[in-house]
């Protein structure tokens, strides 16, 4: 088995895929690539069980089909150090011993058997649907960062997909923070709900981000398939229901504070910096045009307090909040101003954009509050 290829296109296409591979496998074959020939095109497949994402490039020239696994690590180490030059690969499939020829350079490892590689899942009665991969990526990017990392509670580890024929939703809370994202211009025929992992939806975000390119979702009740470009990637789905997260969402909201989203998120970074470390309750006094935050650490007497401009509608209210959740929430949105609607200290407050340039974009986060010390 041998083949030609340029080193910049073979190391793009392996760390793209090497996210897939944990750092401490149960099995040793789950840290090798696989390596697959087929006449003029080679494919390359990385797998931790749960998610196996496969890439196909073509070389510039080739011999003798064959399959192999290829320690991931080094490869990829070395593919690092290699300018853009053509890389030949020499592979003896019966030794399995690989010889890499780069420049004046001769590089030998020693591969493992394509057989004991796991066999990836076939799609079956499945469902498919086309979404644009810019919208994904930003679906994605805005709901992410409100997952659970709970065990116990593994469905609130991913982002929960509701696909209706007028729009598609994407879900994600860990019990005080959640975020709804939904967009009017993706419509699918059929409705339908799952739950897709953290993992597969980080290697997603960060290889779509920069691409435009249509995306190709295939679904059923064990697996999701993506396939994009040159990449194709399938998950397990988390097996469970998803809560009724509509339910916890507060209907009648008659206090409304806008405020310049990039001045508030500055100020709740500096008055955190004064908040208790464990609680990270920063305090929110809102009356007339004026939001007074402040935070205080009792034990080391911290304290920091300051007064911004804003437009209120409602009741005089005092709330208190995480500070962490609203930084994450408020780095999530792109408008100048946000609006915060809340009812009474104990309830939700739930965080809006305003005048976002996407009007088929539907953004809501909802983050619950901390009780105050009087």
């Amino acid at each position: 088995m041998k083949f030609i290829i340029s080193s910049s296109l073979l190391l793009k296409n392996l760390q793209a895929t090497i996210g897939v591979i944990n750092t401490n496998n149960t099995l040793p074959i789950l840290d090798d690539f696989l390596f697959e020939l087929k006449e003029d095109s080679l494919t390359i497949t990385s797998s931790d069980l749960e998610t196996t994402m496969r890439v196909t490039i073509q070389p510039d020239r080739s011999e003798e089909t064959g399959s192999i696994a290829i320690p991931a690590k080094i490869l990829v180490e070395t593919l690092k150090t290699f300018a853009d030059i053509p890389v030949s690969f020499t592979i003896d499939l019966t030794t399995l011993m690989i010889e890499i020829s780069a420049g004046e350079g001769k590089y030998k490892l020693s591969g493992h058997k394509s057989d004991e590689y796991p066999r990836t899942p076939s799609l079956e009665d499945t469902t498919a649907i086309n979404l644009d991969s810019h919208m994904l990526a930003q679906a994605v990017n805005k709901t992410l960062f409100a997952t659970g990392n709970d065990e116990l509670r593994l469905v609130l580890s991913g982002v929960f997909c509701e696909l209706s024929p007028d729009d598609i939703t994407f879900v994600a809370t860990d019990a005080h923070k959640l975020v709804r994202y939904r967009r009017s211009d993706a419509k699918s025929q059929d409705s339908a709900n799952f739950i897709l992992p953290k993992k597969p939806l980080n290697l997603l975000k960060n290889i779509l981000s920069s691409q435009d390119v249509p995306v190709v979702i295939e679904y059923n009740k064990t697996n999701a398939f993506f396939s994009f470009n040159n990449t194709h990637l399938i998950c397990r789905l988390i097996d469970g229901k998803y809560p009724n997260y509509e339910a916890v969402i507060p209907k009648e909201n008659p206090n409304k504070l806008t405020i310049d989203r990039h001045a508030l998120l500055t100020s709740i970074k500096r008055v955190s910096i004064f908040a208790n470390q464990s609680t990270h309750q920063i305090r929110f006094k809102v009356s007339g045009k004026e939001l007074v935050l402040s935070a205080e650490d009792i034990d080391f007497a911290n304290e920091a307090k300051e007064r911004l401009t804003c437009s209120y509608e409602g009741d005089d209210l005092e709330i208190g909040f995480n500070s962490k959740f609203l930084l994450e929430m408020l780095s999530n949105i792109e408008t100048d101003e946000v609006r915060l609607e809340m009812s009474a200290p104990n309830r939700a407050g739930i965080l809006y954009p305003v005048n976002s340039e996407n009007k088929a974009e539907d953004i809501l986060m909802l983050v619950m509050p901390v009780m105050l010390n009087k």
